[in-house]
């Protein structure tokens, strides 16, 4: 369809001017009925966020997002600008965005007395209508809202009283736009007082000048619990004006969690077609985010973002590659071994209370891996503890005697394929064990990995990291034997 390029044709299509809010209402209302997905590629939020949200809408409520870090508040906030109209026509050459038919501005109100039907006509797309702001204490009143240009009264010969000398700041310019404020908290009390007027009356005025502009603009704001206490506060009378408050969350199941770290990671072409991550080491790495929001050393106030696993994700498949490379091959399948290289990962994105800051970032990250391990190991196998309980007989007896026996495993990191399945093949009785439960067949070598470790975790054999070498054995046997014969070559 041709768009209307002058004032005269607009209005011979039958437009007609409505505000931000109601375009969005309206919008979301055809999607409703249509049964049609609104935020497409966010997951978890199904039965919870994403339905309040689109009841603040439907009330055309101004909404603040609060939540902790990673909680896709922000993607969500860009989200909505599908909601708006594809195009929206504006007087040519307004920097406010003028509607041809309700202008705020003195420039379009000239324009339109001098040229009549006559006026030009300039169409804006959607994701243009989108502006983001982040909150820091240096954000001054003239970034947000304005000030007098003396650059502008010089070169247009004006006086400072005339609003043609106005040089308008990031809102204004938001007129009939969706207008996003991250991290609200950051903002100066002195600046959050400048939002009242927008909010409850939705007009504004700069430096004392009389005009008020009756500005149209969708706020939406996020926020950090943690600001609340840390760093500032969103002040009482601006939390009242902000109509719906909406509380996100981290994914409630390891499913959920999974979806969206498929969806985020970026990989390279070829490391999706050479590197293979077996599912089961895909919950692992989602679990370890769960069991860090659960830990004693992580500060629960801060969060635990799900950047972790994305992240972590990136780090696991490039570490299988890495090693791939070195060692020539076509393919690689992700191992365990290589969740050492998820560790960087973790530690630039926990905030540790005392007790962890005293262990160390890397060994919180450690524990947290193996916690999670455990975790993942027990899901599928035997509790060793409860064996030792002689509540049932041993399925472990025959690793456990062969690790007894003064025997052990050496598993270096970027070992190749072959190395590596003849290595876990030596320990008598894992590859039976493992094949003895219901464990997928092609990732076979990848659960008689998770035996080791988890064997480790629950204490029954010793896990040592060394050099680059990760090595299993009884450390009662390695003292015994040698004592009995220096020259072992386990060892």
């Amino acid at each position: 369809m041709k768009k209307a390029t002058t004032l005269g044709e607009l209005k011979a299509t039958g437009y007609r001017s409505r505000s931000v809010k109601d375009e969005l209402r309206q919008n979301l209302i055809q999607k409703l009925k249509k049964k049609q997905k609104v935020f497409e590629g966010i997951f978890g939020f199904e039965d919870t966020v994403l339905p309040d949200i689109e009841r603040a809408m439907l009330s055309r409520h101004n909404i603040v997002l609060l939540g902790l870090r990673g909680q896709a508040k922000t993607r969500i906030a860009r989200m909505l600008v599908q909601l708006l109209d594809e195009w929206m026509p504006i007087v040519a050459g307004s920097e406010l965005n003028d509607d041809p038919l309700a202008p705020i501005s003195r420039f379009a109100f000239d324009l339109i007395a001098e040229k009549g039907d006559d006026t030009p006509i300039e169409w804006v797309h959607r994701n243009d209508r989108y502006v983001e702001k982040l909150a820091t204490p240096d954000v001054s009143i003239a970034d947000l809202v304005g000030d007098v240009d003396p650059i502008k009264a010089a070169t247009l010969k004006l006086p400072y009283s005339d609003e043609r000398v106005i040089h308008y700041g990031l809102i204004p310019r938001s007129h009939r736009s969706i207008f996003v404020i991250n991290e609200l908290p950051d903002l100066q009390a002195r600046i959050q007082v400048a939002l009242f007027n927008i909010l409850q009356e939705g007009d504004m005025q700069i430096r004392g000048f009389k005009l008020r502009l009756p500005l149209q603009i969708q706020f939406v704001f996020t926020a950090n619990p943690e600001d609340y206490t840390n760093r500032g506060s969103i002040i009482t009378p601006l939390k009242d004006r902000i109509e719906s408050q909406i509380l996100t969350h981290y994914p409630r199941t390891l499913e959920v969690a999974q979806r969206i770290t498929q969806q985020e990671a970026k990989l390279a072409p070829e490391q999706l077609k050479s590197v293979k991550v077996p599912p089961v080491l895909q919950v692992l790495l989602e679990q370890i985010s769960f069991t860090a929001r659960e830990s004693e050393l992580v500060d629960e106030k801060s969060g635990v973002s799900a950047r972790i696993s994305i992240s972590g994700y990136e780090n696991l498949v490039s570490t299988a590659e890495r090693r791939m490379l070195i060692n020539g091959e076509k393919t690689a399948i992700v191992r365990m071994t290589d969740f050492w290289g998820v560790i960087p990962a973790i530690t630039g994105k926990v905030e540790l209370v005392y007790e962890g800051e005293q262990e160390g970032p890397y060994s919180v990250a450690l524990e947290l891996i193996g916690d999670s391990i455990k975790d993942i190991f027990l899901q599928y196998f035997p509790d060793p503890d409860k064996l030792r309980k002689g509540r049932e007989s041993d399925p472990y007896g025959i690793i456990k005697a062969w690790f007894s026996g003064g025997n052990a495993v050496n598993l270096l990191n970027d070992i190749n394929d072959q190395d590596f399945r003849k290595e876990l093949d030596r320990v008598a009785g894992l590859r039976r064990f493992v094949e003895g439960f219901d464990t997928p067949k092609d990732d076979v070598y990848t659960f008689m990995e998770l035996v080791l470790h988890g064997l480790s975790e629950c204490n029954v054999i010793n896990k040592n990291f060394v050099e680059a070498t990760l090595t299993f054995n009884d450390s009662l046997a390695d003292m015994l034997n040698g004592e009995d014969d220096d020259d072992d070559e386990g060892f």
